[in-house]
């Protein structure tokens, strides 16, 4: 009963204090004791572990300078004098191409002229006046490797074969290619030029950024059509994408002072390698690629 009375009074002090204009009174704030922080969650990464190399004693092989990257991260997972200077023929090319992919769209008209069929001995057989799109050409330097074609490229990119090679010497510096010098779009031997087998590799990873040039490398055969309706089937020299299924090309190359050279690669059960091999036999250069690619993925 006191309780039920105590409490009347005091809403009836509360209202006469409205009534009065008076405000009630504050009642001292109860201090709380401010929450504990709430601990940051611990994340837990994974520690970045290297994949083992394989376990299988390395391959002997022919090719004076060799090296095979893994294509997604670049690391070195094999070399045999990687920075040995050497003439490097149509591997080269590959740097051609990624030169006429960065100059503008593939899809530009390239007409030629009578200086840009006089090459040997590679040749597609393109004639002055007759007009291509750069995509068209690009296909058959990959595939064919024609030194026609390769000078008509340079041409039309940079107005000149010389501005073209000041160009190729730019872009493998912006690739980090420092340890190369080139004279000319094709490979065909010249004093002072020269590459390595790391150098190549870097430029092989770098070209297979882009599915145009993936599809065009991995092409075993195709019909090549000119202006006039002629066809001529164009066969890729690479003899390793007959021999493993999982090889996805690159570029030959042969010069008598380079010595068979080859850029293969390869994807295999979620790895993916290029491998480089230069200065090698007629005999070996398939046999060291192919020894290469499978010590690499199988």
């Amino acid at each position: 009963m006191k309780s039920r009375e105590l409490l009347i009074a005091s809403i009836a002090a509360l209202l006469a204090a409205c009534s009065a204009g008076q405000a009630p009174p504050i009642q001292p704030a109860v201090p709380v004791a401010p929450a504990a922080p709430t601990p940051e969650p611990v994340i837990v990464r994974p520690t970045a572990v290297r994949p083992p190399l394989p376990s299988v004693t390395t391959p002997t092989i022919k090719a004076e300078s060799a090296v095979v990257i893994d294509t997604i991260t670049g690391r070195i997972l094999y070399q045999k004098n990687p920075r040995s200077q050497r003439a490097v023929a149509s591997t080269q090319k590959l740097l051609t191409a990624l030169c006429v992919l960065r100059a503008g769209p593939l899809a530009d008209p390239v007409t030629v002229e009578a200086p840009d069929t006089k090459v040997e001995p590679s040749k597609v057989y393109i004639k002055e006046g007759e007009t291509y799109s750069r995509r068209d050409l690009v296909k058959a330097l990959l595939v064919k490797s024609g030194n026609d074609v390769a000078k008509a490229l340079a041409r039309d990119v940079a107005g000149s074969e010389a501005a073209f090679v000041n160009l190729m010497n730019n872009t493998a510096r912006s690739i980090g290619m420092t340890q190369s010098q080139f004279k000319n779009p094709h490979g065909l031997t010249e004093e002072g030029q020269y590459s390595t087998a790391i150098d190549i590799a870097l430029l092989a990873r770098e070209v297979t950024k882009t599915p145009y040039f993936r599809e065009c490398m991995k092409t075993k055969s195709y019909t090549f059509t000119y202006p006039d309706g002629r066809t001529k089937t164009l066969t890729n020299t690479n003899q390793v994408l007959a021999r493993l299924d999982y090889c996805t090309g690159m570029k030959t190359g042969y010069t008598k002072a380079a010595g068979r050279c080859l850029v293969s690669s390869g994807v295999l059960n979620g790895k993916a390698v290029i491998a480089v091999a230069l200065g090698s036999t007629t005999a070996e250069i398939w046999n060291d690629s192919e020894k290469l690619l499978k010590w690499a993925l199988e």
